[in-house]
């Protein structure tokens, strides 16, 4: 409950200091201050969870952070994700890290958005959905 409250806030002003909500952008502006959760990209191949977290812990309470993996290999995919308790330590390490270099490699620092939902997602088959008769000649 106390998220919706938030959401409704900050959305309450961003409209208030807009004079009126000027299409999605405004929106997605408001939405984007309340993200907590951070895309890091650009990481070098030797850049660990653990790398990952020290690096960003001087903005805040780390929560969580994760450098992606592959699944057949196990070696990093060149990014991660990290977490951080309060939307405000998120974005000082934004604006802190972004551009910066970390291991070597100047990192990219967005906030992260959700997935879009896989459809299909452990459906039998390749296309069609494991055969069938769905048209043709």
């Amino acid at each position: 409950m106390a998220l919706y409250n938030k959401f409704g806030s900050i959305l309450k002003q961003s409209i208030s200091s807009n004079g009126g909500l000027n299409g999605q952008s405004s929106m997605l502006n408001a939405i984007r201050c309340m993200s907590s959760k951070l895309f890091v990209g650009g990481l070098s191949y030797g850049t660990d969870d653990h790398s990952l977290r020290e690096a960003f812990a001087s903005f805040g309470d780390v929560v969580d952070a994760r450098v992606i993996t592959d699944r057949d290999s196990g070696r990093s995919r060149g990014f991660g994700f990290v977490n951080f308790s309060s939307d405000e330590s998120a974005s000082s390490a934004l604006s802190a890290m972004d551009g910066q270099q970390l291991g070597g490699r100047n990192i990219r620092v967005s906030f992260a958005q959700e997935r879009a939902p896989r459809s299909n997602f452990g459906a039998p088959g390749g296309y069609n959905n494991g055969g069938g008769n769905d048209g043709g000649y």
